[in-house]
């Protein structure tokens, strides 16, 4: 593609593209929004041709509205293997992380990655417990990086001509802090994350609450890159 243009006019996914105010509007994880916004990618089998489309919250929860348009208009066979990739503007709740394990048991050949901007309702357990139980049955869940801002504003946003490169840039701390809450909930530790509002200046408060058992339970590389421990020096 070239570096002047944005998506081509003749581009089969430019009719399926969000446009950059939606995507800056659902991705943003200072941004603490009701509304939510699925994007995903599906490639079936050996091909390495790769079906991309994007959802957003209706009457119901943008996870149940993939599966049931995938369910609707797919007719799955059982001996071709799907792998699907979702970038979700909020983690799932306990009740869309039920969903997504029967949906998955009735497909063994599919496998699902989950890039996730926030996590949803975070302190509540039965939230929690919902994240843990996809992963237990083989779902993969990550918070976003800027790897994964960017190949979305690329792959799925209406960029302008010669902005290609030109996506929203997040504070790459609040993604770290994040992703130690995931680590928190993975592995049942209490949370260490904590949201705030203040209303009167429209302000969202983040702040870390860390206990002794953050410190022996989060893999010491994670608390490394969120700078909450150092490496020893030696000096010679």
């Amino acid at each position: 593609m070239a570096s002047d243009q944005g998506p081509s006019a003749g581009d089969p996914t430019s009719r399926r593209r969000i446009e950059p105010w939606e995507f800056e509007m659902f991705f943003d994880p200072r941004d603490l929004r009701k509304e939510a916004c699925l994007l995903y990618e599906i490639k079936w089998g050996t091909s390495h041709k790769i079906w991309r489309n994007s959802s957003k919250n209706t009457t119901k929860h943008v996870e149940l509205n993939f599966i049931e348009k995938f369910t609707s208009e797919r007719h799955f066979c059982s001996s071709i293997s799907c792998s699907i990739i979702w970038f979700l503007s909020w983690s799932p709740c306990w009740e869309c992380s039920k969903a997504i394990r029967e949906f998955l048991s009735q497909r063994p050949g599919v496998t699902l990655v989950i890039y996730v901007a926030r996590l949803y309702w975070h302190m509540d357990q039965q939230n929690r417990q919902g994240l843990r139980d996809l992963i237990n049955c083989g779902v993969t869940i990550q918070i976003m990086r800027p790897s994964e801002h960017d190949h979305c504003w690329r792959n799925f946003v209406n960029y302008p001509p010669g902005k290609e490169a030109h996506w929203p840039r997040y504070p790459p701390l609040l993604m770290k802090l994040y992703a130690l809450e995931l680590h928190c909930i993975i592995l049942s530790l209490p949370s260490c994350l904590i949201i705030s509002r203040r209303c009167q200046k429209q302000l969202t408060l983040f702040r870390l609450a860390l206990q002794n058992c953050h410190y022996q339970g989060i893999p010491p590389q994670i608390l490394l890159s969120a700078g909450l421990i150092q490496l020893p020096v030696t000096w010679r």
